[in-house]
């Protein structure tokens, strides 16, 4: 007998998502950090929330990290305060979220010197609380340019004042919308529009016809003033407000319900407190821009304004790596993807640019950090760092500047949560089950260390394996000693894989490559010789970290030291045996 339409429906979709899931299963990259992604995900990726493990990740730096966001909305986290009254972070690998986290609170404080409110009074932070995101709003700007771009409404290089023609003067006749994009343009970063002007009309007459400080296209400035322009440009294109824009064509479409300027009184219970303001006189902000210039505005500007939720922002930056689409929307073609994610700012090394992206960014991307990862940060303690190389997403959003912006950066809980993602990643052992993993944050050392070898006169080379994520200034070297350690030499070192260096180096560093590294020194020549791998740390910016493995010691007759075979012979500090 025919099974009931109905059931057979239901066989469908359960065989339609049991081959999905054997899909994501099988998918080699998946879970990996050492298989750096060509390409995007496929349109049709969704997210759906599930545990680290089932998406073969490790869940316990996540869990380590989670715990230090909670640390730092304690008391006396930092200088007598919390980092952060409170925050919602979320990370999510090949479109599925493996991690939702919410701690401390969305309003703690009464006023700006940090007297707390009755416990009754405060509002905890939740999954869904809504944030100001400040200056994440500039990607949704860009976005807005880049689908006029495809609509042959505006050209990336032709100069801004073709299409506001009030824009060219005062020497900004050549600057073009590449350059707002890029940052480039020259002008200058900021103006006190609320203070200095008295209505809209004059301050966007004030950005229209500002001086630039540098000619356009010679130096890298991060501006307001660039996507404050280009927010009336997308107005002027476009015939509708900034706000209705981006409803109608970016957030809408994509189902990001709790995104948008102005939120509705309705929502208000649910929006984290920014800052007690005193100049201008605005009082404790909550559901209100915390940005003056945007406020000046009317809460609705190309720079700030947008106020958000983790799962919202997830969307968005799942529609990117998907190349542009969500959920059978597409928002931008992969095209225009692809541009946005590209590094125009070549000239200026250290300020990698796409189109309104950040790329490249360690001081917040942390371990996540690549040419092609790109971000961005938000004044009032908000990041979204999306890393296409292994299709995740990492979103801190923090009301840091609750009471106050003087108590400090969360760069470091930025850089944290994205690291944390990057080392629940896998990097298999190069050879056989284990290898060491550098376990240390910032000034810090790690060493590996040989007993003292007896070394002949003979040809002897110590090969290796390196899989290294660092900033240059938190080198890994190879050093010697014949003093039993007294003193230590630094080895030259050479490398080949991909994304090595092309000559003999004294240390080894670098992002990006995501690749195990073959590596060679020479031993020098005496009795006793002692061999220390040593990864040291500065006081900021650490990756993944250093991966070492299959230390093989020997001379053109015999093997003096295999710690494949044998890794007890090493001594660790730092590092931990690991099987990926």
């Amino acid at each position: 007998m025919a099974a009931p339409r109905g059931r057979i429906a239901v066989l469908v979709a359960l065989m339609a998502l049991l081959g999905a899931t054997a899909m994501a299963s099988t998918n080699p990259a998946s879970g990996r950090f050492d298989i750096p992604r060509e390409g995007f995900a496929p349109a049709s990726t969704m997210l759906r929330e599930t545990t680290p493990e089932q998406a073969g990740l490790d869940p316990a730096p996540i869990t380590a990290t989670a715990q230090h966001l909670s640390d730092w909305t304690r008391p006396n986290a930092v200088e007598g305060h919390p980092l952060f009254a409170g925050a919602v972070a979320m990370l999510v690998h090949d479109g599925k979220i493996v991690a939702t986290h919410a701690t401390g609170s969305a309003v703690r404080y009464a006023d700006g010197s940090g007297t707390e409110l009755p416990r009754e009074q405060q509002v905890p932070m939740r999954p869904d609380t809504i944030f100001d995101l400040a200056s994440v709003t500039k990607l949704f700007t860009s976005i807005a340019v880049l689908q006029l771009v495809e609509r042959d409404q505006v050209e990336l290089d032709a100069p801004v004042a073709r299409y506001l023609p009030e824009f060219g003067v005062n020497g900004k006749a050549a600057i073009t919308v590449r350059q707002l994009l890029t940052h480039t343009s020259g002008l200058e970063p900021f103006l006190p529009l609320w203070r200095d002007w008295p209505d809209k009309a004059s301050r966007i007459s004030a950005v229209m016809r500002v001086r630039p400080q540098s000619p356009p296209g010679t130096d890298y400035t991060y501006s307001d003033l660039n996507l404050i322009t280009l927010g009336v440009l997308v107005e002027r294109l476009t015939g509708s407000s900034l706000d209705a824009v981006i409803a109608a064509r970016i957030t809408g479409p994509l189902g990001m319900a709790d995104t948008g300027f102005n939120p509705p009184a309705h929502k208000v219970p649910r929006i984290a407190a920014t800052e007690f303001q005193t100049e201008p006189e605005r009082g404790m902000l909550r559901g209100e821009v915390h940005d003056e210039n945007a406020w000046s505005l009317g809460g609705v500007a190309g720079h700030a304004g947008i106020f958000s939720t983790a799962s919202d922002l997830a969307v968005l930056g799942q529609a990117l790596l998907n190349g542009g689409a969500y959920a059978g929307e597409r928002i931008l073609s992969e095209q225009s993807v692809r541009a946005m994610l590209t590094n125009h700012n070549d000239r200026f090394p250290g300020d990698a640019h796409g189109l309104g992206f950040e790329l490249d960014q360690i001081w917040y991307m942390g371990g996540l950090t690549s040419p092609r990862t790109a971000g961005h940060t938000g004044y009032t303690g908000t990041s979204l760092v999306i890393d296409p190389l292994s299709g995740s997403i990492a979103i801190l959003l923090t009301n840091r500047v609750h009471p106050t912006r003087s108590w400090g950066s969360v760069n470091p809980a930025r850089q944290a949560w994205a690291t944390g993602l990057s080392r629940a990643l896998a990097v298999p052992p190069a050879r056989g089950p284990h290898a060491w993993s550098s376990v240390i944050g910032d000034s810090e050392v790690a060493t590996l260390t040989t007993p003292a070898l007896t070394v002949s006169d003979r040809y002897t080379s110590a090969r290796f394996h390196a899989f290294v994520d660092s900033e240059p200034t938190d080198p890994l070297v190879v050093e010697a000693s014949t003093d039993e350690g007294r003193t230590w030499r630094t080895l030259e070192v050479r490398v080949r894989g991909r994304g090595s260096p092309d000559k003999t180096v004294n240390s080894l560093s670098g992002t990006g490559h995501r690749s195990w590294w073959s590596a060679r020194v020479m031993v020098p020549r005496g009795q006793k010789v002692t061999l220390r791998w040593r990864f040291t740390t500065d006081s900021s910016d650490t990756g993944r970290g250093v991966c070492i493995d299959a230390i093989r010691i020997a001379d053109t007759e015999r093997v003096l030291l295999d710690a494949e075979r044998h890794p007890e012979t090493i001594i660790t500090d730092g590092f931990a045996l690991s099987n990926g």
